[in-house]
């Protein structure tokens, strides 16, 4: 069955899928905004787009193939309507500006890191000679994208608006020997004070409850001209009039001074979570991996931040299989986490990157890494597990995510140590409603690996509100 056939003109649309970090992502809420502005409208389906932009990292070979092979997948659409325009941007768009063009030659445009400007300007440009979207089989084009799969980035939905990313620094001036991202984004560059303030001012003026602060290596953050730090930079911000929540992705072990923690302490709207990349729990494999610390001395940063922030989830990034990793090294890694060090941890099998030093040298045989990363992401899973399990029979205050993408009858939120908490939509739900009280209070019932489940009790539209009672489910006892 064929689409009833439009008359009337129709916005130009973009589609935004994005690969990797929060910095693309903010990357990503860049682009949109801008494309907003000069006209566009944002789609949530590939197909229904006439530019189509990919959002690439480089960190790890998945991500990188993943991208590939997107490319592979919008050329289909590419080929049923020439004029629809693909654009490749960030990191993997760097690194293979001239590599890309030959492995995907359908791709209309490459916009590295240090160019989001230009591509916000080149989208206006292209805005006034954009097609309709043509009409379409209804069927095939839900094959097309059940086949393509991917999920849209930057939708302007009811609950959008409630977080906002600011980058307060690009670019990382450390050169980890496993990492490409000062190679395609550059050396540190800080924004100063002024900007970010006035930036995050703007978004909770829009009505953002909650604002994340991005950078490589956010806590290594100085202004250009006065020389202030990460934690009066967090002062700074926290004392804008309005602003609920604060939080920060993601910081460097050696940039955490004692002066830096204390300051954070001052701050009452901090979420408290703070991620805490270790990568390796072994002094040898820190050397070679070029870290800046050792174990003893991420160990103080434990201890600091225990001391100034009692009760914050510490989570952290581990790295298996690096190249020269004995069995010892990895179980000085293995004694950190099964200690519960750690909240949650992001675990990832060593991957060859191109043009890091740690690509040249002898690699660990993938049987023995893939045999260690089980044993890292049992012993890991087991702690996240335990530390979920302590919030059944506790009510926990939530920021609303939006529909569960599994069940849209639930609501997703995220509670302020960035724990997932999916609860039924109450019998009186309603989305306007809860997108101007998107607080929710959540009498957590069971706990998963992933997160929690349970029962939303209240609702509230700033964090500090007592909340309103909302409808309970009424339960048939008869039909039991």
């Amino acid at each position: 069955m064929k689409s009833p056939h439009r008359t009337e003109p129709l916005m130009p649309r973009i589609y935004i899928e994005t690969f990797g970090c929060q910095m693309n992502e903010a990357d990503s809420q860049y682009i949109a905004d801008r494309a907003a502005t000069a006209g566009y409208e944002i789609a949530s389906k590939a197909e229904d787009a006439s530019v189509l932009v990919l959002n690439t990292c480089t960190v790890r070979d998945n991500a990188e193939r993943r991208a590939y092979g997107r490319m592979n997948h919008f050329k289909v659409l590419k080929e049923r309507d020439p004029q629809v325009r693909l654009v490749v941007m960030g990191c993997l768009a760097e690194q293979d500006r001239d590599r890309m063009q030959k492995l995907a030659p359908h791709v209309d445009a490459v916009f590295g890191t240090k160019e989001l400007v230009e591509l916000g300007d080149q989208l206006a440009a292209w805005q006034p000679s954009l097609p309709d979207v043509p009409e379409q089989d209804d069927t095939s084009a839900e094959e097309l994208y059940r086949a393509m799969g991917g999920t849209a980035d930057a939708i302007v939905d009811a609950f959008s608006h409630l977080r906002a990313f600011v980058t307060v620094q690009r670019g990382c001036s450390y050169y980890c020997t496993f990492c490409i991202v000062p190679h395609v984004r550059g050396r540190f560059d800080h924004r100063p004070m002024r900007e970010i303030v006035a930036e995050v001012q703007t978004h909770v003026a829009s009505g953002a409850r909650e604002v994340m602060l991005v950078g490589q290596t956010v806590n290594a953050w100085r202004d250009p001209a006065t020389g202030e730090d990460f934690g009066d930079l967090c002062k700074a911000v926290a004392a804008l009039p309005g602003l609920e929540r604060l939080t920060f992705i993601s910081p460097h072990p050696k940039d955490f001074t004692e002066k830096i923690i204390a300051d954070l302490a001052e701050v009452p709207q901090l979420n408290p979570r703070v991620h805490l990349p270790l990568q390796s729990g072994s002094d040898a494999m820190l050397r070679r991996m070029n870290r800046k610390y050792t174990r003893a001395q991420f160990e103080e940063k434990l201890e600091l931040l225990g001391r100034y922030l009692p009760g914050w989830a510490v989570t952290t990034d581990i790295i298996v299989g690096f190249p020269g990793e004995s069995d010892a090294d990895f179980e000085a890694t293995m004694e950190l986490v099964t200690r519960d060090a750690f909240a949650n941890a992001f675990t990832f099998i060593y991957s060859i990157r191109r043009g890091t030093p740690a690509a040249r040298w002898e690699q660990v045989p993938g049987d023995v890494s893939s045999a260690r990363y089980k044993r890292l992401l049992d012993a890991q899973n087991t702690a996240t597990r335990a530390y979920h399990d302590r919030k059944i029979g506790t009510t926990v205050r939530a920021l609303i995510q939006g529909p569960s993408k599994k069940d849209p009858a639930k609501l997703a939120a995220k509670a302020l140590d960035n724990v997932t908490v999916i609860a039924p939509k109450p019998p009186d739900y309603d989305e306007a409603v809860y997108a101007r009280e998107p607080w929710i209070d959540i009498a957590i019932e069971t706990a998963h690996v992933w997160g929690c489940k349970g029962t939303i009790l209240r609702r509230a539209a700033r964090f500090d509100d007592a909340g309103t009672p909302v409808a309970r489910p009424v339960i048939d006892l008869v039909a039991g």
